[in-house]
């Protein structure tokens, strides 16, 4: 074997500093029988963070794969939490321990809204698509796909006791869907913008808008008769955009009719946001893009009543002051049946709200605000003037702004990130936060030799100097006139060097010194500035050599300038970059320089001459920051494509690409001994990447990047459509995957081992009289044919299964349909059977009927399913009926409720005995 060149894999490890992602909602979940309130679930990039408010700590992480999550809806019974993602897919994890068996996979796009119906067996979600999906939880299959809306959808509710959907879109329509035929069978044009939120309220008589104005908008919903009025029938109008629909009741369909019952002013101008209610639609909350919240309260028909009596009998009271002899009259209205709360100011920019009403009429806030925190309230909702209380603020764990500088510890543990506020120590092995610290806008930072100081450079042109023990603030040096965009370690570690807007680069020396009027002896860290060096144009990046003999200077007008170090003579220019180069970096050795700049390429030079070895188009936008691997010839970059890449300098070649930051990658940092990279990012999150034992083999990776690749282009195809069948509102919920199209695969495989085996068999048994010929090994394995192309057909995933059945030829479904008689005969999966035939009765209908022999397998099939189907059900009556009787039995026997609370009725016959014993002693 010949010498090759190995490179170790680093995998990613962990993702820490980000609080809950902006881009999914926050809400409010049990876990365990716990507290109610307690504990709320928000995005963390493609994670899931379950956080006790109350303690301030994460305590389960829902382990999300690639895409980022989008939206979050808590099942009604608390157990379950479904999760959609960015590229259209839905998991369902449970609570209880964390883990998703149940996957749903129908969107193109991101998913905008989920939503669970009352008893939890069905799911409806929304897409930036703009399409709408039905999902059977139970079943664990599409239903249907709901097309109409031209945008993204917003808003998808259920009707608790009708089979109605009600879906709001960017497009401006709320469109009503009848769920037993599925169409849409009115449309609402009332709004003149986007169309935010929604929500049920009074027991789903009245529906409530959020658009793009102050407005929320009210619709009186009244359920219509299925029998017509006698008398002459209307004549139905035409209608255009510009009527007003508000009165119009729906002709074709007879189901409901709504009516604009008024608005609500909202004090904010801008849009809705969010838009939300508690479980009993007691309680509205909204907000637009500020930091206040406004809370409105629903009253009850009583309370209303009541209301309405005080009104009335204030008129009456005005009209005999003024001696007026008519009856007063009083308008009920909106206001009178929706009240405003309260308004509850954040400590930033909300962007997302959740709601709870608790016992004794206390209501719970959790606010996700876009400063990366998590802030909780709680108010007395039967206080005259209910006042928000903030019962918790989740912050340490995370930045409030982008971090923008990063730095490792000269013993590889700790680690430094700073931002625009404040810097954070973590520690590596943990990723607890160690110190906090408020310092100014920081741009670039290192630890100071002995990793007891750190020294940042900030946006002011300004160098601070912290103590990492006590966590304070040394000192303040005003080292630049602008900003202080880079920073670097002298290699003989007594000293840094300092580049700046200003277009200057300065050398500072570290001293120990006293502190003036001090008592005690104790010498403090401070930097002394020695030399300075005067350029054309701004500093964006320096580096000094290995060696310490040569100083790279990266500059505005597209160059980097090297200069010696003791003379500041200049020795090379390095030309060629279209744009800025923004980041630098010199190899242990002192032969090579690579850069990275603006014009989204990489060069590496020879630090001899300053020849340029190779020009690498590197990211698809600017790099942003570039470093070596301690001690070798690899180096990483780090992009705004939301990547980052090793590369290797001798070879020239792309070694890996680190994918899983969601937005642009500001920065990053090597461990010194290179088994560790912690990068930063606009999604507000740190990743900790490392370095395993496992060798990458280049062609394995662009094997790997090939596949994604047509991953990726098949899932922005378009979904399959059914033969013989127009493009309608509704369609199958399926999409066509790479997973789908290997399912089937693996069934065309087992029909084809099958036949040939059947064929094989006659064969044997013509030739020999006798069935004696050896079976396949794989047969042999699974026990018979049946059983092998059972198992093949119970592991495709139960949500795609349609849509690999879809795939497949027709030439096929003979076949099919002729072992599905077998199977039904024998008992084998009748459910599952049953579920594939109906499905290809379906869409191959035409072919297969037109076919005469067909004939007489489908009448086969039709006679053993009815019989099949009807034992099935004669056995679950049975098995309902069994329990049913035990459950009475247990009851009459242990005289209390089965399945119900025995506690209670334990306690109580145990205070009857207390005092039967305390009456026996008092007649003692």
């Amino acid at each position: 074997m010949g010498l090759t060149k190995q490179y170790l894999r680093y995998v990613a490890s962990a993702v820490f500093g980000v609080v809950g992602s902006q881009k999914a909602n926050i809400t409010y979940v049990t876990l365990r029988g716990g507290e109610r309130g307690r504990y709320v679930a928000v995005a963390a990039c493609e994670h899931v963070f379950i956080w006790d408010v109350r303690k301030g700590e994460k305590v389960l992480i829902l382990q999300g794969q690639k895409h980022e999550v989008t939206f979050l809806c808590p099942s009604p019974d608390g157990i379950h939490i479904a999760v959609g993602y960015e590229d259209g897919a839905v998991r369902i994890f449970s609570l209880l321990n964390g883990e998703s068996n149940v996957s749903f996979n129908g969107h193109k796009s991101a998913v905008t809204v989920i939503q669970y119906d009352g008893l939890g067996a069905r799911l409806v979600t929304g897409s930036r698509d703009t399409d709408v999906i039905v999902w059977d939880v139970i079943n664990e299959c599409g239903l249907y796909r709901l097309r109409g809306h031209k945008d993204v959808i917003t808003q998808t509710l259920f009707l608790r006791d009708k089979n109605l959907l009600v879906t709001s879109s960017k497009d401006s329509f709320v469109k009503w869907w009848d769920l037993d035929t599925q169409h849409c069978f009115k449309t609402m044009v009332g709004h003149r913008s986007e169309v935010w939120g929604m929500a049920l309220l009074n027991q789903d008589n009245r529906l409530l808008t959020g658009s793009a104005d102050s407005e929320l908008r009210a619709w009186d919903i009244s359920y219509l008769q299925e029998e017509k009025a006698e008398g002459e029938p209307k004549v139905k109008k035409g209608k255009t955009l510009l009527d007003d629909d508000d009165n119009e009741d729906d002709e074709e369909g007879r189901i409901l009719s709504c009516k604009k019952a008024g608005s609500i002013l909202r004090e904010a101008r801008d849009r809705v946001v969010s838009l939300t209610t508690d479980a009993k639609a007691r309680v509205i909350a909204c907000h637009g893009n500020d930091s206040a919240l406004e809370l409105f309260t629903v009253l009850s028909e009583e309370e209303v009543q009541k209301k309405m009596a005080k009104k009335l009998k204030k008129a009456k009271k005005k009209a005999e002051a003024g001696e007026d002899a008519s009856e007063p009259a009083v308008e009920r209205a909106l206001k009178d049946e929706i009240i405003r709360l309260t308004n509850i100011k954040a400590s930033a920019k909300i962007r997302w709200v959740d709601c709870l009403s608790c016992a004794g009429g206390e209501l719970k806030v959790a606010m996700l605000l876009q400063n990366n925190t998590v802030e909780t309230y709680s108010l007395k909702m039967s206080d005259k003037t209910p006042a928000a209380n903030k019962t918790a603020r989740l912050t340490l764990g995370g930045h409030r702004t982008d971090v923008r500088t990063l730095a490792f510890s000269s013993d590889n543990l700790a680690i430094l990130s700073a931002s625009g506020d404040t810097v954070k120590v973590w520690n590596r092995s943990t990723l607890q936060v160690i110190r906090t610290m408020a310092c100014e806008y920081a741009l670039c930072s290192l630890f100071v030799p002995g990793d007891r100081q750190i020294i940042l450079g900030t946006k002011s042109g300004k160098l601070q100097i912290f103590e990492l023990s006590s966590g304070s603030l040394l000192e303040t040096v005003d080292a630049h006139d602008g900003a202080l965009w880079s920073l670097c370690l002298a290699p003989d570690q007594r000293g840094i060097v300092t580049g700046s807007a200003d277009k200057t680069v300065k050398f500072w020396d570290f001293e120990l010194i006293k502190d003036e009027g001090t008592v005690c002896s104790f010498l403090r860290l401070t930097v002394k500035h020695t030399r300075t060096l005067q350029l054309e144009e701004d500093v964006l990046c320096v580096r000094f050599s290995p060696d310490h003999r040569l100083l790279a200077v990266s500059l505005l007008d597209c160059t980097v300038k090297i200069f010696y170090t003791d003379t500041l003579k200049f020795f090379l220019s390095l030309y060629g970059h279209k744009l800025p180069v923004l980041c630098l970096d010199i190899s242990h050795d002192n032969t090579l320089i690579a850069t990275g700049s603006a014009d989204r390429n990489v060069k590496i030079w020879g630090l001899d001459f300053g020849d340029c070895h190779r020009s690498m188009f590197a990211h698809d936008d600017s790099v942003m920051f570039l470093q070596f691997v301690p001690k070798t010839h690899l180096f990483f970059t780090a992009g705004k494509d939301k990547k980052i890449k090793q590369w290797d300098a001798d070879k020239f070649e792309h070694i890996q690409t680190l994918e899983g930051h969601h937005r642009e990658v500001w920065c990053l940092t090597i461990s010194p001994n290179g088994d560790h990279i912690v990068s930063s990012s606009h999604d507000k999150s740190l990743r900790l990447w490392e370095r395993t034992r496992e060798p990458i083999i280049l062609e394995e990776e662009r094997e790997m990047e090939r596949e994604a690749e047509f991953e990726e282009s098949m899932a922005k195809g378009d979904v399959p459509v059914v033969p013989g069948e127009t493009q309608g509102e509704a369609a199958p919920a399926g999409k066509k995957t790479v997973e789908t199209v290997k399912a089937a695969e693996r069934i065309m495989e087992a029909l084809e081992l099958y036949k040939e085996e059947n064929r094989k068999m006659e064969e044997h048994k013509y030739a020999c009289g006798h069935a004696g010929k050896e079976p396949n090994p794989i047969l042999v394995a699974f026990g018979n044919v049946s059983v092998m192309f059972c198992s093949v057909l119970c592991v495709v995933i139960t949500s795609e299964l349609e849509v690999s059945l879809l795939v497949l030829p027709f030439s096929y479904v003979p076949e099919l349909l002729k072992l599905f008689s077998g199977y039904i005969q024998q008992g084998l999966e009748v459910e599952l059977v049953c579920r594939c035939l109906f499905f290809l009765l379906k869409i191959h209908f035409g072919q297969i009927s037109s076919n005469q022999m067909l004939l007489s397998v489908i009448d086969e099939l039709r006679m053993n399913t009815l019989s099949k189907v009807q034992e099935i059900r004669d056995v679950m009556g049975f098995n309902c009926a069994a329990l049913q009787f035990l459950q009475r039995e247990i009851e009459s026997k242990e005289e209390v409720m089965f399945f119900a609370d025995a506690t209670g009725k334990l306690e109580e016959k145990k205070k009857k005995r207390r005092k039967r014993e305390r009456a026996i002693l008092t007649i003692a």
